[in-house]
């Protein structure tokens, strides 16, 4: 679980039944199934644009050699305000291969859509930032930091009442009371999607990951406050009004719990199926946590349990979230980066596709610029040979011929 901070006046991010998917043996990976002309079949959204497609099938072609690295709010958010480049190119000379954004101010009760409200400059920003990362052949990811839907103020269980944790997330199911709610963000979820397009015309593919850290219970749709069919119910809904009933085509669905689970039984405990998931993710700071290489070992098992399944069942894997925070009072681990983040990404034959750093702010970072004690440790991590910062991706949008 990231951590959150505080500027300009408002709160901000810093820090049913089962398908085909539980019918796949998910002890006899594939190998090599996956083709230029196959690949739809393998897919959420059978009617996805080609970038769209051509998204799907390089990211999980790049997993068997490199690891795309990415980080949330690159283009806005820097350690110590330092404005102007990533931070991520601040070190390396290259831009990340991931940038990460947030539907939460663009889903916010007080985005009125005027040019002169905060919130709607802030969704004129992430779309600019989407945009000019889409241009550079960088790989986009939007979560959603959803507020509740009775007071709209939080999306943290620990400012709700108890009957407002107990009923929150049952309410937006259909039928439930705030269904329309949840319907009418939605709404503004696919005409961002709908709106994201390139120089040609063509619309932008993002991987989009709801409910994520679900496992927890410090979101108001964690474990504690729905039942596994209900949190199934309200994925697939999601997914089919976004591509169903809204018309969206280019998105990738990505289902990321926190790094609580052991198996593979308890990893797809709340897998909504294979019709509707593209991206096997995990969240994981705990592990890295000043844990050393116990804590890496413990992270590179949960990524090969996700590995595993993505080979099986044909999907892409990645380490959706993570990092370690450096701050005034929380000072670097030597080697951090280079030996324990990069070993447990790559040891034991795993396929992780992607993954992305949490953002940097003014007050720490998890990722450093060229200015910080440990900046050579991540410039020799982006540069080992499964690492792939923006200039060493392929074209990402269009299939190999």
């Amino acid at each position: 679980m990231k951590q959150f901070f505080f500027f300009s006046l408002f709160i901000a991010v810093i820090g049913c039944s089962s398908d085909k998917g539980s019918e796949v043996d998910e002890t006899e990976p594939q190998t090599d199934v996956l083709t230029t002309k196959n690949v739809i079949t393998y897919m959420v959204d059978k009617k996805a644009t080609a970038e769209t497609v051509a998204l799907f099938y390089n990211l999980k072609i790049l997993g068997k050699t490199k690891v795309a690295i990415g980080q949330q709010d690159a283009f806005n958010n820097f350690y110590q305000d330092a404005g102007g480049d990533s931070d991520i190119k601040k070190n390396t000379g290259f831009d990340p291969a991931i940038l990460g954004s947030d539907f939460m101010f663009i889903t916010d009760k007080n985005n009125n859509n005027q040019s002169n409200n905060w919130f709607y400059q802030q969704e004129q920003k992430i779309i600019s930032d989407t945009k000019a990362a889409y241009a550079k052949g960088i790989i986009n990811t939007f979560s959603w930091h959803l507020r509740e839907p009775n007071n709209e103020t939080s999306f943290y269980t620990s400012d709700m009442t108890t009957e407002q944790k107990n009923t929150a997330f049952k309410s937006i199911l259909p039928g439930g009371a705030n269904h329309e709610w949840y319907k009418k963000k939605l709404d503004k979820v696919a005409s961002v999607f709908l709106n994201l397009k390139g120089s040609k015309g063509e619309l932008i593919p993002v991987i989009f990951r709801p409910f994520h850290e679900f496992d927890g219970s410090w979101f108001w749709w964690g474990a504690n406050f729905c039942t596994a069919e209900e949190y199934k119910t309200a994925y697939k809904f999601t997914v089919d009004y976004l591509k169903n009933t809204k018309g969206v085509h280019n998105i990738l669905y990505a289902f990321s719990p926190d790094r609580t689970y052991l198996t593979s039984t308890d990893y797809l405990s709340r897998y909504p199926g294979d019709k509707y998931v593209d991206v096997l993710g995990m969240d994981n700071y705990g592990d890295f946590d000043n844990q050393g290489t116990t804590g890496a070992n413990t992270a590179n098992s949960k990524l090969k349990i996700i590995s595993d399944l993505a080979k099986s069942k044909v999907k892409i894997a990645a380490l959706t979230e993570t990092g370690y925070r450096v701050t005034s009072s929380n000072t670097p681990i030597n080697d951090w980066f280079s030996t324990y983040l990069y070993d447990a990404l790559t040891s034991n034959s795993i396929e992780v596709s992607y993954m992305m750093f949490w953002t940097n702010d003014s007050d720490g970072y998890y990722v450093p610029n060229s200015s910080v004690s440990n900046a050579a440790d991540f410039k020799t991590f982006a540069s080992k040979p499964k690492s792939a910062l923006v200039n060493s991706l392929p074209k990402m949008y269009e299939l190999p011929k």
